[in-house]
């Protein structure tokens, strides 16, 4: 099957879930096209079966804001009809599925009926799509897709409660490849990097937007520490980590905390963290924290969102309510303090997370496609 995969090419997990879905198809014999803006972060190697296409977006002094809109639909028209691609697979209601719709009408056209799978993943409906200036467009583009799936059964119900959606949803949860999770790839010595031997390592990852609480992170650190060694690794960028550094000067902790930015070696820091935290106020899933379980490290989160699919308490790590700091420090020191408790949570996490392996859950991505082909809909 040819396949053309339309996402955002970033840090976020849905760049992150789209290149490596790609990735897996293309392994599995499917000739894959990503066609974005520029190449995906994680797109590192192109092999004969995976294809990238630039979206090029013209300047043009008329506009304030240049059409990316436009130059995508344009660009999956050409790439359609050039690679006889069979199926788009958008990530993203807006604008993805928005411009896909256009080019499937302008293909049609030309006798040329190709099916759209939309994937939610989140942003696009509890920030963004509940806007009313773009409701009407996130429905429309939903409504119009052959088939659409969500990341979680809370991110299912929160777009059929926010929209007037006439599709039915297919929930396909994120995934990992649980065997690029070798905790025994790094020696131990590369640990001595992030924290002295006594210290327990603690890390959060995301793009320290407000809605992950970076605040949180550093509150619920400062309790960890006075009561245990410990090192805080905080990866990523965003608007809000000059407001965490500025939190860590005035608790007196910046010794133990390091800010690492955008990294490349998440897999690297994850093997030798002891404690993963994710107080965010919502999460469609929690990408991040699944990560952290593939590599044996347990989770203490908020109850937010699809997070309570992916996080087990009691198993993986604890839940507790958004912005219940104490309660998430309690939890994880209860962890943290004990050893043979924390190498019961961390097989717990790594045990949870094989449920979300890969090759489990490409296969109903394939069947999506293929249902997609026989009941297209028309236009």
């Amino acid at each position: 099957m040819n396949l053309g995969i339309v996402c955002y090419p970033t840090f976020g997990g849905s760049g992150v879930l789209a290149t490596e879905l790609g990735l897996e198809l293309s392994r599995k014999g499917h000739e894959v096209h990503f066609i974005t803006y520029s190449q995906p972060v994680r797109l590192e190697l192109l092999n004969s079966n995976v294809h990238f296409h630039e979206v090029n977006v013209p300047e043009y002094p008329l506009f304030h804001y240049q059409p990316y809109e436009l130059a995508l639909s344009s660009k999956l028209v050409d790439m359609v009809k050039i690679h006889k691609i069979d199926v788009l697979h958008v990530h993203y209601a807006i604008p993805h599925a928005y411009a896909a719709y256009m080019a499937k009408k302008m293909l049609h056209e030309e006798g040329i009926d190709v099916p759209i799978v939309t994937t939610l993943h989140g942003t696009d409906i509890t920030l963004v799509g509940s806007h009313p200036f773009y409701k009407t467009a996130v429905t429309f583009s939903i409504n119009k897709s052959d088939a659409v799936t969500s990341v979680s059964q809370n991110l299912k119900e929160d777009t059929q409660r926010l929209f007037h959606t006439k599709n039915d949803i297919t929930v396909i949860p994120n995934f990992i490849d649980i065997n690029k999770y070798n905790t025994t790839t790094y020696k131990d010595s590369d640990r001595d990097l992030l924290a002295l031997p006594e210290e327990r390592v603690v890390t959060h990852v995301s793009n320290f937007r407000p809605v992950k609480r970076i605040a949180d992170v550093v509150e619920i650190f400062y309790r960890i520490q006075k009561e245990i060694p410990a090192k805080l690794i905080m990866v990523g960028e965003g608007s809000e980590r000059k407001e965490a550094e500025q939190l860590c000067k005035t608790y007196k902790i910046e010794d133990k905390v390091v800010f690492l930015g955008n990294s490349s070696e998440v897999d690297k820091i994850l093997c030798f963290s002891d404690l993963f935290l994710l107080p965010s106020q919502t999460e469609s899933f929690g990408l991040a924290a699944l990560e952290a379980m593939a590599s044996g490290v347990p989770v203490i989160s908020s109850d937010s969102g699809g997070i309570p699919e992916v996080n087990i308490h009691g198993v993986s790590g604890f839940l507790s309510p958004v912005g219940a700091i104490d309660d998430m420090a309690q939890n994880a020191l209860s962890i943290l303090k004990d050893e043979t408790v924390l190498e019961t949570f961390k097989k717990g996490a790594q045990n949870t997370a094989t449920k979300f392996d890969i090759h489990k859950i490409v296969p109903f991505y394939e069947a999506i496609y293929e249902e997609a082909l026989k009941n297209r809909i028309s236009i």
